[in-house]
């Protein structure tokens, strides 16, 4: 039997169509696949590192938000159980594992993106862009792939094509399905949650208040049994770290709400997203409007967080080059140009360039990628693997880079309780009015007496083979650097037990000691 003199009508992910017509799409494919060995290549984004390596202690015994103390809520850290598990039941490494879920995790949004949608009603650029736009949404995170946020648009994006024919009254096939994937990834932050409500909000007024949809009811019904959740599996985290982030870390920023609109990478997106804002809702497609929505919801989250970091721009930046591209497919369909299906695929691969020359320009990706063998991470993690492979290490800094993932390339053994010194960051962002650099400790919080009694604690029952000190440490200037071995030495239990350590190397920015 001939194959379909246009098979870009027809779903291209399984069945007969799989072997005979998919392969139509690889020139689209190209600028996406273009970026897998940039995302699949060191060094590993940072926080994706350390959420791993929290992953893999909790699941070798320690007690997440007891012995493992971090603000983010445990759905990730659950996720991420996945690939810990993985790594320890298989040869292969945490670090492999996590990038084949995560890659299945795409796999899955994009199943779902094409299971949702009416092929058959959509013009030949938009419907050969859309085939290939789920690619684009996964291996474009660059250096934030897997990210939090990376993780919720790729996730969202099923969500959001339903959502636009939910809107014009159909009920897409999986949508269901699409929304309890979207709902776990919409689940990942609190801040997120704007995103599906400014959508549904749009698609409740585009389709009316009288007909039924089990679709948003289905992602509350989520959302709610993961809150009713957290008091019973993870109490701790109620109890004890969400007070500790109120006082201690939502101040931790370099922006104030409004400053994180002048970021250089947040102005060239908001640059696009404005105009893009307009046009979507003055034309009749309802897909662009839905991506305005969620990128509308998208901004919303990162102005909240205050903190202008580049993963919180990933799904504005992914939105947004999708409505743009999506009304530029719909606008070449609507001329005329595009007579065939082979057309129409170069023009989706000249749109899929176009979303990632923008991420190249705009991202540190695939320059980090680049720059791996002469950077922090490879130096710290050659020291560590000398000095502590496989062994537990101290390291007292105030960042996540590259403490992670050179510990996790290593293979050494984080023993303190938090991924950092964020709670040190928090109790010292102002100097102290008397003009001491430290407070006695009678003085303290609660935080701040936990890290000082406990660091000194663990170090003296259980010494780790090095101790890895960062001399920037991240804290306001008040007459003189904040050191924290001198903070750490006036506890005489940290001080007795660090008397038996020498120093071994002094690279860049770090004091690496050993017990000889």
């Amino acid at each position: 039997m001939s194959a379909s003199p246009d098979l870009l009508t027809r779903p291209v992910l399984g069945g007969p169509v799989l072997r005979g017509g998919v392969w139509r799409l690889w020139p689209a494919l190209i600028p996406a696949l273009l970026f897998a060995p940039v995302v699949w290549s060191p060094p590993l984004n940072h926080d994706v590192a350390a959420i791993l390596d929290f992953s893999q202690r909790w699941l070798a015994g320690e007690r997440l938000y007891v012995d493992l103390i971090d603000v983010n809520p445990p759905l990730i850290f659950v996720l991420n159980l996945i690939p810990a598990a993985i790594a320890r039941m298989t040869p292969l490494g945490a670090v492999v594992a996590l990038e084949l879920c995560l890659l299945g995790w795409g796999l899955l949004a994009w199943w779902l993106s094409v299971a949702v949608r009416d092929r058959a009603a959509e013009g030949r650029a938009e419907r050969a862009f859309l085939d290939v736009l789920p690619a684009l949404f996964l291996f474009a995170g660059g250096y934030d792939y897997g990210q939090r946020e990376h993780l919720m648009a790729v996730a969202a994006l099923p969500y959001l094509l339903a959502a636009a024919r939910r809107s014009e009254g159909a009920r897409p096939r999986h949508g269901l399905a699409a929304a309890v994937f979207a709902a776990v990834g919409f689940a990942l932050k609190p801040y997120f949650l704007g995103v599906p409500a400014l959508v549904e909000l749009l698609v409740l007024l585009r389709r009316g208040w009288r007909r039924r949809d089990g679709v948003p009811w289905t992602m509350a019904a989520v959302w709610v049994a993961y809150a009713a959740s957290l008091p019973l599996l993870f109490p701790a985290y109620l109890g004890a770290v969400v007070p500790m982030v109120m006082s201690n870390y939502l101040d931790i920023s370099d922006h104030t709400a409004l400053g994180v609109l002048l970021v250089s990478r947040m102005a060239a997106i908001l640059a696009l997203l404005v105009p893009m804002l307009c046009v979507a809702f003055m034309q009749a497609n309802a897909f662009p409007r839905t991506l305005a929505a969620a990128a509308a919801g998208a901004l919303a989250s990162a102005v909240a967080q205050h903190k202008g970091w580049s993963y919180q721009i990933v799904p504005i930046e992914h939105f947004t080059l999708a409505m743009a591209l999506v009304l530029a497919a719909q606008w070449l369909d609507a001329s005329g140009a595009i007579r065939s299906a082979k057309t129409a695929v170069r023009a989706a691969a000249v749109f899929g360039g176009m979303f990632g020359l923008y991420v190249i320009s705009n991202s540190e990706a695939p320059w980090k990628e680049l720059d791996y063998g002469h950077d922090l991470v490879s130096g710290l993690s050659a020291i560590l693997q000398r000095v502590a492979p496989g062994a537990p290490v101290l390291v007292m800094s105030p960042g996540i880079y590259p403490i992670y993932p050179a510990v996790n390339y290593a293979g050494s053994r984080m023993t303190l309780r938090t991924m950092n010194m964020w709670m040190l960051e928090g109790a010292y962002q102002t100097c102290l009015p008397d003009g001491r650099r430290y407070r006695a400790p009678g003085e303290m919080g609660e935080a701040e007496a936990m890290v000082f009694r406990d660091v000194s604690a663990a170090f003296a029952a259980h010494p780790p083979a090095a101790v890895v000190v960062d001399k920037q440490p991240g804290i306001p200037w008040c007459g003189s650097e904040f050191d924290f071995l001198a903070y750490f030495e006036r506890n005489p239990v940290f001080a007795a037990a660090f008397s038996h350590y020498r120093l071994d190397t002094e690279w860049d920015r770090y004091l690496v000691y050993v017990r000889p």
